[in-house]
């Protein structure tokens, strides 16, 4: 799991990093809201964590861009003020959870424990993407017609789906969507399953389009009307 942490607060920030990469995760750490926002922009993350009181850009607006551009990214809001206000401005802006300072890193990791376990386990899931809708579930596309996808595309194509606008590179590819057990999938194996997806767009009369060459990286976008 890839994290983004935003706490000005430096030994607060190093103590939070600290945790989640001895807990396992990769993490990139900001110490302002428009860093924030310019790391969400370039990279693909599973969670964000983000503190309100920040300089440059507090948390709440830093989160309004963030999810104006798209982002579905999970966010977890970190906050020293306790009136439920200040709760609830975090979570109309586009938040999923908030702490409220001090808090324990045991809850925190239990917290990303959690909800790692809900994307793991999750049944089904329904994504829209300019004209396109995919059910990860059903493994169909639609788009002005429907065309079902292999296993490997349906979860290569959510990925770019939720990091949509962003350049992924070949092994953030292989990574997130290939699983463990696939050692030998390489830069090849990736290419032949965009090539197919790209294939499949076409199919189904899609406007979204997959750019990037041979290695990588690829982008998946939507018209600007749209």
């Amino acid at each position: 799991m890839r994290i983004l942490l935003a706490e000005d607060e430096k030994q607060l920030n190093h103590v939070i990093s600290l945790a989640l990469t001895k807990s396992g995760y990769t993490v990139d750490s900001v110490e302002n809201g428009q860093e924030a926002v310019d790391y969400a922009k370039k990279n693909p993350y599973d969670v964000m964590i983000l503190d309100i009181m920040m300089p440059v850009k507090n948390g709440i607006d830093a989160l309004k861009e963030i999810r104006k551009s798209g982002d579905r990214t999970y966010v977890m809001m970190l906050t020293a003020l306790s009136e439920v206000d200040d709760k609830v401005t975090g979570l109309d802006a586009g938040a999923d959870d908030y702490l409220t300072k001090p808090f324990s890193l045991k809850e925190l990791l239990a917290r990303l424990r959690s909800l790692d376990r809900r994307n793991n386990e999750m049944d089904s899931n329904v994504l829209e993407f300019g004209d396109l809708t995919l059910n990860d579930h059903e493994q169909v596309l639609e788009s002005h017609n429907s065309i079902s996808l292999t296993n490997k595309e349906t979860r290569l194509l959510q990925y770019m789906i939720l990091n949509a606008n962003k350049e992924l590179s070949v092994d953030q590819l292989l990574n997130q969507t290939w699983d463990d057990d696939d050692e030998h999938a390489d830069a090849e194996d990736l290419w032949i399953n965009i090539s197919y997806l790209r294939q499949k767009l076409a199919a189904v009369n899609s406007s979204v389009t997959i750019s990037g060459a041979k290695g990588g990286p690829f982008k998946i976008t939507k018209p600007a009307k749209e």
